[in-house]
């Protein structure tokens, strides 16, 4: 099964959230797990809705990573060392059910 993890910009410590050294060392556990499919910060953006005048993004999370674990509990793991996550911020796991 496929998850994604959304991380929010609500870290208690925006330091801690945003150390490259944390980062870094998150990334290479992941990529080292096998379950890693990638991820990305996430920058500024606009809403569209067809009819309705353009609106900015709200900026509610700034960053998600793409994993596989065997179900929700199992995908829990990838919480461990998040830099995010370990700054008191929020980090949302949500299941990518195949398209059919």
């Amino acid at each position: 099964m496929e998850f994604i993890l959304l991380m929010y910009d609500d870290a208690t410590d925006q330091h801690a959230s945003n150390s490259a050294e944390s980062w870094d060392t998150y990334l290479q556990s992941l990529r080292a797990s096998g379950s890693f499919d990638g991820g990305s910060s996430v920058g500024l953006g606009v809403k569209f809705r067809k009819g309705m005048p353009d609106q900015r993004a709200t900026g509610e999370w700034n960053g998600f990573i793409r994993v596989r674990a065997n179900d929700l509990g199992d995908a829990r793991r990838f919480l461990i060392g998040n830099p995010v996550y370990e700054a008191g911020g929020t980090v949302e796991i949500r299941e990518l059910p195949p398209d059919e």
